[in-house]
């Protein structure tokens, strides 16, 4: 089965598409399905995001009406609408102001069509592949930079960031001053990764207070030293002056009973390429996780570095304290 995402045409039975959008299509190994109707177009669209929707304004009234519907969703809004328009003006202006994404004319150079769409699926690449509200590289953009890596060989550490006590956060302020404590993270982290590694790193925001980023294995310490270091000088700032100053605000558990719950705290767990011989996004992404885990059972913002080796058992290693910083490290 192939497992490319199709093209959606929508148009009656009897218009065949351009030879040099099929051609681009097949090149692409893009599969086709037809959809006559809006509400055929709506159901592919909704069961599955396919990788874009033509329409062709040879039947335009349809095609306009089905496009509108298309871009109003806002899950189905996201799949990128070509529209082919003839020779008239209006063709354009109708299209464009349905929400169509790119409009081609039939009679286009056949050397245009592969240029135009390959542009149209880099740009909605780009913006489907980023989280909307720090606009970071997402999941998909995350596993494909990790997998990257690991095929170019290169050594590197994956650190995962996650927030401590940021639930009872949100609860006793607002979801908008949570929203702000994840963007000053985001910033947080893209700056000192940027500013110490260059090129060299990668941060990515899996969702929620959940980030990920890549760096070189040397720069490690002084990366993650520089982060956890700086997020506990900033952070006390997003709370009343009354709690920032206690160091702790009394929040309500599950059961309804009040307890005390300290300030936010980060932690980061860290695994390497060093010690591990690692292949896969996968396998990478399920050790660091484990990590990010261990470090949050440890009091205050710190990062943890799993040093043990293929073949060493989670129970066999022994935790040491640095400044700042837990390791996982060999018996």
């Amino acid at each position: 089965m192939d497992r490319h995402p199709p093209a959606v045409l929508f148009s009656r039975a009897h218009i065949e598409p351009p030879t040099a959008l099929l051609e681009w299509l097949e090149a692409a190994r893009i599969p086709v399905v037809a959809a006559g109707t809006a509400d055929d177009l709506m159901g592919i669209a909704l069961r599955g995001r396919p990788r874009l929707a033509v329409f062709d304004m040879r039947d335009a009234e349809r095609a306009l009406s089905a496009l509108r519907r298309l871009k109003a969703d806002s899950y189905t809004g996201v799949v990128p609408a070509v529209v082919l328009t003839g020779v008239d003006d209006s063709d354009f202006e109708h299209a464009y102001l349905a929400g169509a994404d790119e409009i081609l004319a039939r009679a286009a150079e056949d050397a245009e069509f592969p240029r135009r769409l390959d542009m149209l699926l880099r740009r909605s690449d780009r913006d489907v592949f980023v989280h909307p509200s720090t606009r970071l590289p997402g999941t998909i953009a995350i596993e494909a930079e990790m997998q990257r890596r690991l095929d170019a060989g290169e050594r590197f550490a994956a650190c995962y960031a996650d927030l401590d006590h940021f639930k009872e956060f949100n609860d006793r302020y607002s979801y908008y001053d949570g929203d702000r404590v994840i963007r000053l993270l985001s910033i947080l982290l893209h700056d000192l990764v940027k500013g110490i590694c260059g090129e060299r790193g990668f941060v990515g925001h899996i969702g929620g207070d959940d980030f990920i980023f890549l760096i070189p294995t040397d720069l490690v310490a002084e990366t993650c030293g520089e982060i956890v270091t700086t997020f506990d000088t900033l952070i006390p700032y997003q709370y009343s002056e009354q709690d920032r100053h206690a160091g702790y605000f009394f929040g309500k558990d599950r059961r309804g009973q009040l307890h005390r719950v300290p300030l936010m705290t980060l932690s980061v767990g860290v695994v390497t390429t060093e010690r591990r011989t690692i292949t896969r996004a996968a396998q990478m992404s399920h050790l660091v996780t484990e990590m990010k885990g261990y470090a949050k059972t440890l009091a205050g913002s710190v990062y943890s570095v799993d040093r043990r080796a293929d073949g060493a058992a989670s129970g066999s290693s022994t935790p040491q304290r640095a400044p700042r910083a837990i390791s996982i490290v060999d018996e």
